[in-house]
């Protein structure tokens, strides 16, 4: 480190600073000691700062079935907004239950990390945070907006609400809806958000029919749906039930969105280049991070609660799948 200094005119503390993603550091001085670590081939030795310092600068990560889009996205703009100072540690969970829960807490305890991210989107999860001994800080995300702990959301309310308004406004009479598992805490408050609109509007509320956030569940449901001839408008959780929709309304001779419009919730990257391109609810998971690591980095400052946590705002991305309905 001191050749460091050294090379880049600076002192031994401002090298640390920007090894440790300090903000307080001009940019150009910045530049310039980064430009004298890759000059000088450096790298820091984490071992031996952690015990100079006592700190590991290291997080853990929890989730569970990252298979899924909303889930891996969290994680991915978890680790991006972590990029500023901390390295990240992950395990990924068969089933979120108390036992497995401590387990893994546990495990990141014997690591040293430094506090804790749980992605947390069933049900079971919330529950088993609630309920396990943790002497470390711990953020939730994803948990929904009522958790009895310290987390951070997407406002799914909000965007169900604008994504049924939306339809409901085309001039739809009401809005059927495709929901999630009934156990995932997104399911549940994006079904709120529907059911809110349609209420407000006076229109009828259809029954809810739920899938398994899989295009497979989609496609089955949409099949139902081409032979209730009352159908005009179809609200789906997430875009992969969407495209299963799509798919299975175009076989019974449906036009999209002449005949019957689709919007689905998440706003994936493949959702523009459907047929017809998709309209949703984008979430914004990179902001969902970023708050997540401010909140559990103040946490392991010991820095109080700033109050109130206002949920990430999503966003009602415009495509081609809706449009009025056809006159019957």
């Amino acid at each position: 480190m001191a050749d460091v200094a050294r090379l880049a005119g600076v002192s031994h503390q401002t090298v640390s600073r920007v090894l440790n993603g300090h903000p307080n550091v001009r940019p150009q001085t910045r530049e310039d000691v980064l430009a004298a670590i890759r000059e000088l081939g450096y790298r820091p030795n984490a071992a031996a700062r952690s015990l100079v310092t006592g700190r590991t600068h290291t997080l853990g990560v929890i989730s569970f079935d990252t298979t899924l889009y909303g889930p891996a996205s969290m994680l991915y703009g978890i680790e991006r907004a972590a990029h500023s100072g901390y390295s990240v540690t992950i395990t990924s969970l068969p089933a979120f239950e108390s036992r497995s829960m401590q387990e893994a807490v546990d495990r990141f305890l014997g690591q040293g990390v430094e506090g804790i991210i749980v992605i947390a989107s069933e049900m079971p999860a919330l529950e088993a945070l609630v309920s396990i001994a943790a002497d470390i800080p711990l953020v939730a995300v994803g948990c929904g907006t009522r958790a009895p702990l310290d987390s951070v959301a997407i406002d799914n309310i909000s965007g169900a609400f604008q994504a049924t308004r939306y339809l409901l406004d085309l001039g739809h009479e009401t809005v059927h809806y495709i929901g999630g598992p009934d156990s995932t805490l997104d399911a549940r408050e994006r079904a709120e958000g529907w059911a809110r609109a349609l209420r407000e509007a006076g229109a009828i509320e259809p029954e809810i029919v739920r899938g398994d956030w899989s295009a497979r569940s989609g496609y089955e449901i949409g099949h139902q749906l081409a032979m209730m001839p009352e159908v005009t408008a179809v609200f789906c959780a997430n875009d992969q039930m969407a495209l299963g929709v799509l798919r299975a309304l175009g076989e019974h001779g449906y036009q999209v969105p002449t005949d019957a419009s689709v919007v689905g919730f998440d706003d994936i990257p493949e959702s523009a280049y459907f047929l017809p391109p998709l309209t949703t609810v984008r979430q914004d998971f990179g902001e969902l991070g970023r708050q997540a690591l401010r909140l559990l980095v103040d946490r392991i400052s010991g820095r109080p609660a700033p109050g109130a946590r206002l949920p990430v705002a999503p966003e009602l991305i415009v495509r081609a799948s809706a449009t009025r309905p056809p006159r019957r």
